[in-house]
Parts: structure tokens; C-alpha cells; sequence
């Protein structure tokens, strides 16, 4: 697979770099980062941790704001950040932020006109990684993290493919998306009307009904504006006292939902998964 190159730079001994490919899954061409730690250029294939970004997001918010690369460079962990959606002008979109380009949900799509490119679902999970794997310097040792949509999708993705990855963590995540406004207007738009269809991405029904488990870190602020009707932490903290589910959940006093938020809390979340993928 062809890809380009967009940015080269350097940071805290590793490289931040940044790609453009022609994604078959998406039928568009798709951007992503990836943060490849000072050991990458010493001749070892590092583990990588999956970053996925929320509503309106693309690869660049977390590379830039979060504060990562210093403790990844320290761990050897590589980073890859996906945008969060299709992109291009012939991709189905909706005037509304939370529907469309940068609102994916990390689903696959089956209803027009969405069907056509919305399979951010496969991929996260096979695409990109294939890709990852085959041009830079890392192993398969993978663990996957995001934050508000992105949480929900890599809570989604590690409980429906226990196999693949070695951890998973969220800040905020849409940890009920069947039973909260968000999650409803996606999951009818993108699955259709048939409900039965949604609990496939929902992580609080996957997490109670899981016998296979991926050691699992949650940050919820408890300021957080879209706590109570969107991202509903309390539905994922029932779900796992029924499965038993290795579940940390941490609520965090005057936190909201913004980067401030992740930034303070990184560090727990990366040597979290740093633990796990050794």
C-alpha cells in the first residue's frame, strides 16, 4: 500500500510523523499520526497503543495537546492516531457536529448513504494496523485508548476482539450509547431502526455479558458537562460487578471533559498500558 508522507517531527528523541493512504475499508483517502519512540530508530520493533479521538476530532488533537510523547519516548511505545472518520467531498455527511465527518462512532455502517465509506469499525480494528505493522518499526503488541466517542470505540473494540490487544483505556467514554441521545441519532442513522443491531457497540452491554477480559482503566471527570445524559460511567460500573470485568474506574473531582482533563492524567493511562504490553 502506497502512503504519503505529510510532517516529519522530531520529539523528545522519537519522530512525530504524519500520513495520508488510500483506505480500501473507506473507500476515501484517510489521514494518521504516529509517534514512533527513540527505540523504533535503534533497531527494535516497540508495542503500540491506538489512540481514538471524540466528536469533531481528527489525528492531530491528541498528538498536540495531551503531553504524550515524552513518557511514550521513555516507555518505547509508539502512538498511531486515526481521524475519526471518512473524509472527502464525495463522503456522506450532516450539518450537525455529532453526525457524519468526525462523528464515525467507530462502527460499521449498513445504512445509505452512510454504507458507502462509514467502516471505521474494520479499520481500527484490521486496516490500519496491517498498515502499521508492514512500514514502521513495531511489533503486535497492541493496546488501544480514546476519549468521549473514542472511548466508546475502544471500549467496543477490545471487548468484541479480546485476542488483539493487551489493554484498553477511556477517558470519558459514551460507556451506554443504546440509552443516550448521542448514541441513538448515530446508531439509527449509520445501523437503521432495528435496535437489536446496537448492542453490538455498546460497552456496557458487551462488558456485562464478557467472559474473555482485557485488563481495563476508565478516567470520568465529575464535572463533566456530558455526564449525566450522554456518557453514563455508572451503567459500565454495573455492567462489570455482573461479569466480574477487571475494571478501574475513576471518578475525578472538578474535572470536565477537555483536554486539561486527559493531560493531567496520561501519565497513569500510559504506564497503565506500558505494564501490559512488556
Amino acid at each position: 500500500m502506497t502512503i504519503e508522507n505529510l510532517s516529519v517531527n522530531k520529539s523528545f528523541g522519537g519522530w512525530h510523523k504524519q500520513y495520508s493512504h488510500r483506505s480500501r475499508v473507506l473507500n476515501c483517502d484517510m489521514r494518521f499520526a504516529i509517534y514512533l519512540p527513540p527505540q523504533a530508530s535503534n533497531g527494535e520493533k516497540v508495542p503500540v497503543l491506538y489512540w481514538l479521538s471524540g466528536l469533531t476530532c481528527s489525528d492531530e488533537n491528541f498528538m498536540q495537546k495531551a503531553g504524550v510523547q515524552a513518557l511514550a519516548a521513555s516507555l518505547g511505545i509508539a502512538i498511531v492516531a486515526p481521524d475519526t472518520s471518512p473524509r472527502g467531498d464525495d463522503v456522506a455527511d450532516d450539518e450537525a457536529y455529532d453526525l457524519g465527518k468526525g462523528a464515525g462512532f467507530y462502527v460499521n455502517a449498513t445504512q445509505a448513504p452512510w454504507n458507502r465509506h462509514y467502516h471505521m469499525y474494520d479499520y481500527v480494528v484490521d486496516e490500519l494496523p496491517k498498515l502499521v505493522e508492514s512500514m514502521f518499526p513495531v511489533s503486535d503488541k497492541r493496546s488501544i485508548a480514546g476519549h468521549s466517542m473514542g472511548g466508546h470505540g475502544a471500549l467496543v473494540i477490545a471487548l468484541r476482539n479480546t485476542g488483539r490487544y493487551q489493554s484498553v483505556s477511556a477517558f470519558s467514554p459514551i460507556s451506554n450509547p443504546i440509552n443516550c441521545p448521542w448514541g441513538k441519532k448515530a446508531l439509527t442513522a449509520y445501523l437503521g431502526r432495528d435496535t437489536a443491531t446496537w448492542s453490538e457497540y455498546d460497552a456496557s452491554v458487551l462488558m456485562r455479558q464478557a467472559s474473555n477480559f482485557v485488563p481495563a482503566l476508565v478516567d470520568q471527570g465529575e464535572a463533566d458537562n456530558f455526564l449525566v445524559e450522554q456518557l453514563k460511567p455508572e451503567m459500565l460500573q454495573a455492567a462489570a460487578s455482573v461479569s466480574g470485568y477487571p475494571l478501574v474506574l475513576n471518578f475525578r473531582e472538578g474535572y470536565d471533559h477537555s483536554y486539561y482533563f486527559i493531560a493531567s492524567f496520561i501519565e497513569d493511562h500510559l504506564r497503565f498500558h506500558a505494564d501490559h504490553l512488556r
